[in-house]
């Protein structure tokens, strides 16, 4: 008989999916999940999997992983999504696309299923680690084929078959979470004029005007851009991320209400909900304000935008994201140290920070002079510095004094001169002037 691996989380739409399955392919359902930190009956999974029709339940824990191989490297880019969202959900879905391929083809299967509909991004996300794992395996994506199209066809069609519905019609946000965050979508949110009902809503954090009124420090210590100790207590990435979900979301920390670009090509609104990943990026960039020179900050921003857009169009196993990882770990040798931040009612602001590695220098940056600077250096570097403007000008002065336009200031050049090292043939630079113009 056919064998089908299914990645299953336990909500309406796989609970739905694994009879329909079985119903249309005439097959044994492995359902596969991939532990990310999720809320969920552990406990009581396997015996819903089994009660909508499974055969088995597989579950891969990929907490460790998924801190140290995705949350680390979002970190240390500082990625995000257009500006602002912290890729939550882009994040994790590669590590579970793979671990489905992986338990795939230890169980024998012959194809592959997943629940992610044909309007979302994840559908993409899944099916590009699929590939990049177990390529030649058949992947089934049933909103894409199937004649269900409501939450409330998926009811009926359960209870059409006396399989109890996992479907809470008083909160039924579309949500995913991990260990990172918790998203929300849909009911009055697909009304961008709507103001979002955060009371009620949220799971990790309280509305920041309902949080405490005394202010709230954490120090974070990193090293070679990871953060490796909370209040100057070691610990590990998954306690870490857990403990400051907590920490931030006592305090309404990381609550993103925002419409985004799908790679589908349309919009869609969501509020996100964040407090350790915006503690994390937010210590982190400072560290690095201290840390990198001008020119790799500025490289490393576009960079990480475009780390970001990968990460969230499903190319995390792509030779690009390979090369842009690569990168962005060369400049992190440095970024270590101590970042001390105040959490207060939704914000967040830095109260100091340290680095044996910082390139802040107290002689260079007061306004003394120091031994390391002398002010009279300013002038040759302006001068140089300024060279192309000042050329231009005096191009742009000739060029008016030639067709009348005006006067030739004091200092130019007079028309049909050639300034000296102008060019090396002495002849005219008028033409050249007059080429150099129309650019």
């Amino acid at each position: 008989m056919k064998k089908i691996a299914l990645a299953y989380s336990g909500g309406l739409d796989t609970t739905v999916i694994v009879p329909w399955l079985k119903e249309h392919y005439d097959c044994d359902v492995v359902a596969v999940c991939g532990d990310v930190g999720q809320a969920c009956d552990w406990d009581g999974l396997e015996q819903k999997a089994r009660s909508s029709g499974a055969s088995k339940l597989v579950v891969n824990d990929l907490k460790k992983a998924f801190v140290e191989e995705t949350l680390w490297p979002l970190v240390k880019a500082g990625a995000l999504y257009e500006g602002r969202y912290l890729l939550g959900t882009a994040a994790a879905r590669p590590l579970i696309a793979k671990a489905l391929a992986e338990t795939a083809i230890v169980e024998g299967c012959s194809a592959v299923a997943h629940g992610c509909t044909g309007k979302g991004n994840d559908q993409i996300r899944f099916e590009m680690g699929l590939k990049a794992f177990a390529p030649d395996m058949e992947i089934i994506a049933p909103w894409r084929i199937w004649d269900l199209g409501s939450r409330e066809e998926e009811i009926a069609y359960l209870e059409a078959h006396g399989i109890p519905t996992p479907f809470k019609k008083g909160d039924s946000y579309s949500r995913d979470d991990n260990l990172w965050h918790v998203s929300h979508e849909g009911l009055d949110l697909e009304d961008p004029m709507n103001e979002p009902v955060l009371e009620g809503m949220l799971k990790l954090c309280v509305p920041p005007d309902k949080a405490p009124d005394e202010a709230e420090y954490v120090e974070l210590t990193f090293e070679k851009g990871i953060p490796v100790a909370l209040n100057g207590e070691r610990t590990d990435g998954v306690s870490l991320v857990a403990r400051l979900n907590e920490l931030g979301g006592r305090h309404g920390i990381g609550i993103l209400d925002m419409v985004e670009n799908r790679v589908v090509g349309m919009k869609s609104r969501g509020v996100y909900e964040t407090p350790a990943g915006a503690i994390l990026m937010e210590a982190h960039q400072k560290l690095e304000q201290l840390c990198l020179d001008r020119k790799t900050m500025s490289f490393k921003a576009t960079v990480a935008q475009r780390f970001a857009e990968l990460m969230y169009e499903g190319e995390w196993y792509s030779p690009l994201m390979d090369a842009v990882n690569a990168f962005v770990d060369s400049t992190q040798e440095a970024v270590g140290g101590v970042v001390k931040l105040r959490l207060w009612k939704g914000s967040l602001s830095c109260a100091g920070m340290s680095s044996p590695y910082s390139l802040y220098d107290h002689s260079l940056a007061s306004f003394a002079t120091g031994p390391l600077f002398d002010q009279r250096d300013a002038t040759g570097f302006i001068n140089l510095y300024s060279l192309p403007v000042k050329a231009r000008s005096l191009m742009k002065a000739r060029l008016e004094a030639e067709s009348g336009k005006g006067a030739v200031p004091a200092g130019a050049v007079p028309a049909g001169a050639v300034p000296a090292g102008a060019n090396g043939s002495g002849g005219s630079g008028l033409k050249a002037a007059k080429v150099a113009a129309a650019y």
